[in-house]
């Protein structure tokens, strides 16, 4: 009986040991250092933990694209929300081609064979570079594209910020295409103070984000790039394989946002954080209570 007893207080420390040594598989989700990425972080986690109900590990605001994509493929992260454009340009160092299928392509071949990594299918929006004009003189003009614009008179008065002014795909390739009239040399600025610049009509055109959460607000006017100079930057997210092989359901539970988040309801999720001061969280599981 003794025996047995022992027996049976042994068994019960070895499950208790091998029981400690086994760990639940957590989803690390991670996203760069600006809100559109935050918000686009908590809405994965939060669709995980509804969804498939285990744990999620934010690794949130890790930084630039170097950051976020060297975590993923040093497995410090299992995913996190990346643009086509971007991942060509800054990771696989390739020029971009404006074929928005072609570039996802390439993304998923070469993420697929050099990193072990996938990217599933687009959110729904792209955050490209947009020429954005005041309300009041677009519709004096009568516009709707850059080509036209680039037939206005008197000349634009123009606001950039640094690196659009710098870039082969910024201010360089939209005057090449367009040569659009100027009124003067554009006013160079931090990217938070150019639409203050167009409400004080200090500038009546500028180049944005397309997903800028004033875009949703404000009396202006995007026109439209009908020659196609700015790439797409098409919003997806990139997971490691192996997390998607080894956590049941995951893949489909992800594939769930794929084109479901528009450029306006983008741009009306930012708003909420950066105009609203909002917390990211919320806006996020707001939005996600809209989604079955």
């Amino acid at each position: 009986m003794v025996r047995k007893t022992a027996c049976g207080i042994a068994l019960v420390i070895l499950m208790l040991v091998l029981g400690s040594c086994v760990k639940e598989r957590r989803i690390r989700v991670g996203s760069k250092n600006f809100t559109e990425q935050i918000i686009l972080g908590e809405l994965i986690a939060l669709l995980i933990e509804r969804d498939l109900r285990v744990p999620v590990d934010r690794l949130l605001n890790l930084g630039g694209i170097e950051i976020a994509h060297q975590a993923l493929i040093s497995n410090q992260i299992d995913l996190y929300p990346e643009y086509t454009a971007t991942a060509v340009a800054m990771v696989l160092k390739q020029e971009i081609v404006p074929d928005r299928a072609a570039l996802l392509q390439n993304c998923r071949n070469e993420y697929g064979s050099r990193f072990e990594a996938e990217w599933l299918d687009p959110l729904g929006f792209d955050n490209s570079f947009v020429m954005v004009a005041s309300g009041e003189r677009a519709r004096q003009l009568g516009i709707v594209n850059l080509s036209e614009a680039a037939q206005a008179d008197p000349g634009w008065k123009m606001g950039v910020g640094y690196e659009f002014e710098n870039r082969k795909d910024g201010m360089p390739a939209l005057q090449k295409a367009y040569r659009l009239p100027l009124a003067a040399a554009p006013k160079i600025m931090d990217l938070g103070l150019l639409y203050k610049a167009l409400a004080d009509k200090q500038v009546d055109l500028v180049a944005a984000n397309a997903t800028d959460g004033l875009l949703s607000t404000m009396d202006v006017k995007i026109l439209l790039d009908d020659q196609n100079v700015f790439p797409p930057y098409e919003a997806a997210i990139v997971a490691r394989r192996s997390a998607l092989e080894e956590v049941k359901g995951l893949r489909a539970v992800l594939n769930k946002l794929s084109g479901k988040i528009s450029s306006d309801t983008m741009r009306r999720l930012n708003y909420e954080v950066d105009g609203k001061k909002r917390a990211p969280r919320a806006v996020a599981a707001e939005f996600l209570a809209t989604l079955k």
